[in-house]
């Protein structure tokens, strides 16, 4: 039975991740049949771990926050201890999928491409408040968390607009952004 489970989750994981090339190439429209056939299954193979193409689209949408997630944790500095170090993993992050090249665009324009369905739009929007909303717990003056959220939201599709952008730009940016988590305090006293 365990080999009959590590089948199971290989062949989700090759659906999710078949099914993110295929909405890349085809938009939100995509087909299961261009799904099924760009992971090598059946379409009822497909339909066996997804009931369906908004199934499997809600399940894209989920991984890309969990794995997402999961880099975020895995960029926290375990001897930090310091207020806003979920914050930095953030940053870093978001960074490291910069610096791989063409993922994080890709990455953007998938998240794109989904959210221009009313309910996946706002499930992203649900799990992307979540973040904030985590964030806003780390410590640090919500001002803060706001900008280098902003910041990154921003350098993230900047390659799609500009072009690749210089290592040493995104060595600076990322160091800038790391500094702004250091302190806890109001960026600036609003009236």
């Amino acid at each position: 039975m365990t080999g009959q489970i590590r089948d199971a989750a290989r062949t989700r994981r090759a659906l999710l991740d078949a099914a993110a090339r295929s909405v890349g190439v085809h938009g939100a429209g995509v087909t299961l049949d261009v799904v099924a056939r760009e992971a090598g299954v059946s379409k009822g193979g497909l339909m066996h771990h997804f009931g369906s193409k908004d199934e499997l689209l809600t399940a894209l949408v989920d991984d890309l926050f969990e794995e997402f997630a999961r880099a975020v944790q895995e960029q926290v500095d375990p001897d930090d201890d310091a207020p806003g170090k979920l914050l930095r993993g953030y940053v870093r992050a978001t960074f490291d999928e910069l610096e791989r090249g063409s993922d994080a665009v890709e990455q953007t324009t998938l998240m794109a491409t989904l959210s221009s369905l009313p309910g996946l739009a706002r499930r992203s929007q649900d799990r992307y408040r979540r973040w904030n909303e985590t964030l806003a717990g780390d410590g640090v003056d919500r001002q803060r968390v706001l900008l280098v959220l902003r910041a990154c939201d921003g350098v993230s599709i900047a390659p799609l607009f500009e072009g690749a952008i210089e290592p040493d730009e995104l060595a600076d940016t990322r160091e800038l952004l790391l500094r702004l988590t250091r302190d806890t305090g109001p960026l600036v006293e609003l009236l």
